[in-house]
């Protein structure tokens, strides 16, 4: 009777906020068509005519290509979405591991390396990211050297401009390799076969492509350069806020998980002959780990929808093009509905990659 009950409630309560979400969305597309605005997304297909300072956009034929003036509202769109994933997918790995080193600076036994993280993590907790982001943008990277004074050092330019670096290019045998490396895990039990599985594919299109990693360098002339990987200053400046700011509260997120092991555990570990390092590596980490998945989840989300800051620094990731399409085109409902619908599914997506993860690793008791 009680489960029916609750079940009950909470058909009840999902029909209340759909009600509640029909009729906002009502009553804005009666209104809009009191005003002679109907409700449409047709707009979508229309020519942008604006430009982009980077980005990448998806055309019909052509595949991934730069984005142009000429494309039209959706694929400006699509370019901004594919600029904010950059900048997360940076952000997550970056912040996940400058987080760890963190959290083992807090509870190192150096004096100094534990008052550094101290003051690392009070810092970047307890100022806002949006001055974070004005402090690297206009007081580092704005502030660097013009293009014809660039610093460089092994291949690499950094200037105004932002940073060049050579393009790691991979070839087909970096394709044939991965296969290999899946055969071998498949066939592991049988070592001959799986030493063949990974080598024979491997050396095969080694002889035909090359080695699986090829460097294009960055060709300078005096007005620019051709060639290599380009990080402007807007992504640098949006992916080292979110990074840095992100990896403060990871950086606690982990501390608190590592305390949180009984101390039993690498004794036990010392007692059985494992040096410190391979204690912590395999015995303590694993356990912590299982404990930080959880609220570890909240940060990359928080990461992910902090992204749509890059506005204030003149980043084109999706918010900022939203605005722009919504200026232009005169629909700012629409587009804010589709942007709120695409960055819920990005951060679903976070989510169900986090619990999917986090139900793998975590234990199973069996009565």
């Amino acid at each position: 009777m009680l489960r029916w009950r609750e079940l009950v409630l909470q058909v009840l309560v999902l029909g209340l906020v759909a009600w509640g979400l029909l009729f906002l969305v009502g009553t804005a597309k009666v209104r809009m068509a009191a005003q002679g605005i109907p409700f449409s997304y047709t707009f979508l297909t229309q020519e942008a005519g604006f430009s982009l300072s980077e980005g990448v956009t998806w055309a019909p034929g052509e595949g991934l290509r730069p984005y142009l003036p000429s494309d039209t509202y959706w694929q400006a769109l699509l370019a901004g979405f594919f600029n904010t994933v950059k900048v997360a997918l940076v952000g997550l790995v970056v912040a996940s591991l400058l987080g760890l080193l963190v959290a083992v600076g807090r509870l190192s036994a150096n004096p100094l390396a534990r008052g550094l993280a101290f003051a690392y993590v009070e810092l970047i907790r307890n100022t806002p990211l949006l001055l974070q982001l004005f402090v690297w943008y206009f007081a580092v990277f704005l502030k660097l050297p013009p293009w014809e004074n660039a610093v460089t050092w092994g291949g690499m330019h950094l200037s105004q401009r932002g940073l060049l670096l050579p393009e790691p290019v991979l070839t087909p045998t970096a394709l044939a390799a991965a296969l290999g490396l899946v055969l071998a895990y498949r066939l592991r039990a049988r070592a001959t076969l799986a030493g063949l599985a990974l080598l024979v594919p491997t050396l095969a299109s080694w002889l035909v492509w090359g080695p699986p990693l090829r460097v294009s360098p960055v060709v300078v002339g005096p007005f620019g350069a051709r060639g290599g990987l380009a990080l402007s200053p807007e992504f640098a400046a949006l992916a080292l806020g979110v990074t840095v700011y992100t990896s403060a509260f990871i950086a606690e997120v982990v501390r608190g998980a590592l305390q949180a092991v009984p101390k039993g555990q690498r004794e036990a570990a010392l007692a059985l002959g494992l040096s410190g390092w391979d204690a912590f590596r395999l015995v303590i980490l694993p356990q912590a780990v299982r404990i930080a998945v959880p609220p570890l989840a909240n940060q990359y989300l928080n990461l992910a929808k902090n992204t749509s800051l890059g506005v204030a620094v003149g980043y084109p990731d999706l918010f900022s093009v939203y605005s722009t399409v919504a200026n232009q085109s005169g629909r700012s409902l629409e587009a804010i509905l589709l942007v709120m619908a695409v960055y819920l599914s990005f951060s679903l997506s976070i989510s169900g990659l986090v619990n999917a993860y986090n139900r793998r690793v975590a234990l199973r008791w069996k009565l």
